[in-house]
């Protein structure tokens, strides 16, 4: 199993997640965040006053699936997310080597070995 973190553009999230759910990802925690990459800092108004704005809201995806999700779960991130610009953001996979069940309080299989049991 593996972990996929996306940090995207708040105004991709949508059509983000409906890329996801059309290859079959319907389980992911979205959060919003704010932080600094190569993107470059915007001028703000506020009661008259400018400022300067070096931190950007941003959209945080997480999921945990199967490790041959992985590949293509990254490329429709990437499709649906990306604009050119500085700023799109970045994609992070890590190994996930244990889950649990909260309310059972039981190890969790592998997402593969549910789709191996049903197969």
């Amino acid at each position: 199993m593996k972990k996929i973190e996306a940090i995207i553009r708040p105004e991709k999230i949508t059509e983000t997640i409906k890329g996801l759910k059309s290859i079959g990802v319907t389980g992911f925690t979205v959060s919003q965040i704010v932080g600094r990459g190569k993107q470059k800092d915007t001028q703000g108004v506020y009661r008259g006053k400018n400022y300067q704005v070096t931190l950007h809201p941003k959209v945080k995806l997480e999921i945990v699936l199967s490790d041959h999700m992985v590949e293509p779960t990254v490329t429709k991130i990437i499709e649906m997310a990306q604009t050119g610009e500085d700023g799109d953001g970045k994609i992070y996979v890590y190994p996930i080597y244990e889950a649990y069940n909260i309310r059972t309080g039981t190890p969790d299989l592998s997402i593969d070995d549910l789709v191996n049991r049903k197969g």
